[in-house]
């Protein structure tokens, strides 16, 4: 019975492969550390194996220079066949967590891959609903993530929100969640009053004003009636300013008197209206260097820079962790096709892996967009790589990826031939492994390529010798 995931083995002994073949779903065999070392940073194995070539020195090393994932959560076990002249206090130093000295010892690998798989929990395992929030207030406003980052968010929106602080002021990237930051403000604040948002960039400032602060019959062209603004009708509530510095400096002007003396009049009106509202705005822009720029008023960046609430990209260190919860959240609430609705159940981990990898300059917005097109795109119940398509940044480096030019002819024909026809071509052909890359069986596989008439390019004269290994992702040896 295969009791892991994945294991690396750093070693040519045919006995330490067989085994390792017989514990776990993948493995990846290296020929030297180097290799080894791409393959741990890569698809974050459950545990390395090393045979009697590789020194305890060495293993520190290699130790000490995987980075990433890959660090935190695989274990490194040493089998060392035959006489080793290193105790195994050396390796117990070098970081070793189990030490296999001996021929006889070799067939422990079952026992401790056994103790692996209690400690560590299932990959793809289904998350409680509750288990994606951080909090109860964080649950109702749908802010996924239970990262250090999201957690000092929510200790900071309920500091603010228990406070008097108004104006207050949410900071973050484009997709980091500024209007859920608002709205659980809103919920601590003023839970039975109104939440009205308004987007600073979507009017011109004139239909801005009015919107805010209403107009009075006949102030202007087209004023055929009185019109209530957005300040008034939030009442006692909440009104969210969102994208504030996108809002012209004239009106900038006329909102700070509005924060300073809490009152306000309707366009072509006389009479001094109460602010009742609390005053949320947003910005995906660096104010403080806004206001150098002369875009943005400085005396009104200093009546908001009370206690901002600053959120954290989705590539941040302190973020990363939610990647995987954000993922399985999304695919499991969304309603972008009816028919695949709860059908979709989990996520391979090398889809995974490739989401962890991406910079994500959208954030949450585009990671829930990928995954919306991943339901769109699959075909089964698990969301495999080969639906995984992610459209990199301008500028960024696109040696590796799917798409080395912007999207231009959008199919799914084209981009799933494209992608079946790419892990064939980096795998060298071989199906089980390009099956298991695409995280689809190897008779889809079998079926796509007779499907699209994908045919194996012949190899030219001036091109590397059969038995060169491509310069690619890793791909396991043997797979259950």
């Amino acid at each position: 019975m295969k009791s892991v995931g994945r294991i690396v083995v750093v070693s040519n002994n045919t006995q330490i492969r067989e085994i390792a073949q017989e514990v776990a779903h993948e493995v990846f065999v290296a020929d030297d550390l180097g290799e080894a070392l791409d393959i741990v940073n890569t698809v974050t194995p459950d545990m390395t194996v090393f045979d009697e070539r590789v020194t305890p020195h060495r293993i520190g090393e290699f130790l000490r220079q995987t980075d990433g994932p890959a660090s935190a959560s695989h274990r490194a076990i040493v089998a060392v066949i035959g006489s080793s002249p290193f105790p195994e206090r050396d390796y117990k130093n070098a970081g070793v967590s189990h030490c296999l000295l001996g021929q006889e010892n070799v067939g422990r690998l079952h026992e401790i891959a056994a103790q692996t798989k209690q400690r560590a929990p299932a990959r793809g395992a289904d998350t409680a609903d509750g288990d994606y929030f951080s909090d109860d207030i964080a649950a109702a406003v749908a802010m996924v993530g239970r990262s250090k980052a999201v957690r000092q968010t929510m200790e900071m929106i309920k500091l603010v929100a228990e406070s008097q602080c108004d104006p207050i002021l949410v900071v973050g990237e484009t997709g980091t969640g500024k209007e859920l930051a608002a709205r659980a403000i809103h919920i601590i604040k003023h839970p039975d009053e109104e939440f009205v948002a308004v987007n600073c960039a979507a009017l011109t400032a004139n239909l801005l004003e009015s919107e805010l602060f209403g107009h009075v019959k006949g102030s202007f062209t087209g004023a055929d009636r009185d019109k209530t603004g957005l300040l008034e009708l939030a009442g006692e509530g909440t009104i969210f300013l969102d994208e504030i510095s996108e809002m012209p400096l004239e009106l900038q002007a006329k909102l700070l008197r509005v924060l300073q003396e809490k009152t306000f009049r309707k366009v072509g009106g006389l009479r001094n209206l109460l602010c009742k509202a609390t005053v949320i705005a947003s910005s995906n822009r660096h104010l403080k260097k806004e206001v150098e720029e002369k875009r943005f008023r400085s005396d009104l960046y200093y009546r908001l820079n009370i206690c901002p609430i600053a959120l954290a990209p989705l590539r941040s260190p302190e973020r990363r962790d939610d990647i995987r919860l954000l993922a399985e959240y999304f695919f499991k609430t969304s309603t972008i096709c009816g028919s695949k609705q709860d059908r979709i159940r989990s996520i391979t981990q090398l889809a995974l892996e490739s989401l962890h990898k991406h910079h994500w300059p959208g954030n949450v917005r585009e990671l829930r967009n990928v995954i919306e097109r991943a339901i769109l795109l699959e075909e089964t119940d698990k969301i495999g790589l080969s639906s995984i398509m992610i459209e990199p940044s301008e500028g960024a480096d696109t040696g590796g990826s799917l798409f080395n030019d912007r999207i231009r002819d959008f199919s799914l024909e084209k981009a799933e031939r494209e992608l079946i026809a790419r892990a064939l071509h980096e795998t060298g052909w071989q199906k089980t492994q390009a099956a298991a890359m695409l995280g689809i069986t190897r008779a889809t596989l079998y079926a796509k390529v007779k499907q699209y008439n994908i045919q194996q390019e012949r190899r030219k004269p001036s091109e590397a010798p059969l038995g060169t290994p491509p310069p690619t992702t890793p791909q396991p040896v043997a797979a259950g």
